[in-house]
């Protein structure tokens, strides 16, 4: 009798799927560079929790990864900007109702070559230097030495993102030179004792400087880090997307879950992001 019991046990046992297996996710993301490092990290931890997971994760800018998720050749398009109207209109024509998510929350830091003397800068100085205004730093009590900018491309959401909020709306100087991801600009300004340049906080590094930033003209400058973002001391704040067709929500979810579970937070605050919890 016992020995039935055990075979039978055996039996369901193996008939009933692992775990692992049940939350086997195959998927690719791919969109934005602020947010690759930290959807690379998710891929990574989530694929060796969960055996026979496949995620391929890809950078490119935020609208190249909203216009894979409308040509179909990609599962999840992460953006560090909202979708636009016409990109959502284009999708429902196309058939695709999209769920957004927020996986995390970023700062954007305004960073130059460590040997500029240059510690912090209003808002108003920031607008006039990317817009080509001020084209010098003994403008803003610097050394005369000439404003070498350098943006990202016109796809990338960070470059939206900053022209709304930094910018006020403004264009950027015709002089700007437009890099295609932010790793560029990393390495741009710190190959370059005039440059500026803006990048998520989570590529800081010590190949440049981030400075201080005021929003009310100079009576308070914040340092760009992830506590003052968190505390919302600091103004350049923004939240990363996931965008993903509802029809692939059931495939999609376990991998979701596992993002905006608290290990998952916790992955965001260790790369150097702001988590939503």
């Amino acid at each position: 009798m016992k020995q039935a019991i055990w075979m039978f046990s055996l039996m369901v046992a193996l008939l009933v799927p692992t775990t692992a297996h049940a939350q086997k996710v195959v998927a690719k993301i791919k969109g934005s560079d602020t947010c690759l490092p930290l959807s690379q990290k998710f891929a990574e931890v989530y694929s060796q929790k969960n055996k026979g997971s496949g995620i391929s994760v890809l950078g490119g800018g935020s609208g190249v990864g909203i216009a894979a998720l409308l040509s179909n050749t990609t599962d999840i398009a992460q953006s560090s900007r909202k979708m636009k109207l016409d990109e959502k209109m284009k999708l429902q024509k196309a058939g695709h109702k999209v769920k957004e998510v927020i996986v995390a929350y970023d700062a954007l830091a305004v960073v130059v070559h460590p040997a500029n003397p240059i510690s912090k800068l209003t808002r108003e100085q920031l607008e006039e230097i990317f817009t080509g205004k001020i084209t010098n730093w003994k403008q803003v009590g610097g050394s005369d030495m000439k404003i070498i900018v350098y943006s990202r491309e016109t796809s990338s959401g960070t470059y939206e993102f900053f022209k709304e909020h930094v910018l006020n709306k403004k264009n950027f100087a015709p002089s700007a030179l437009l890099l295609a991801a932010t790793g560029a600009v990393v390495q741009s300004v710190s190959q370059t004792k005039g440059a500026i340049g803006y990048i998520g906080v989570a590529y800081i590094d010590k190949q440049v400087k981030a400075i201080d930033v005021s929003y009310d003209q100079g009576k308070t400058f914040v340092k760009p880090t992830i506590t003052n973002a968190k505390s919302k001391k600091y103004p350049v704040t923004r939240p990363l997307y996931y965008y993903y067709a509802t029809t692939a929500e059931k495939t999609i979810k376990p991998f979701m879950d596992f993002i905006l579970s608290k290990e998952g937070q916790h992955i965001v605050q260790a790369e150097g992001y702001v988590p939503t919890l």
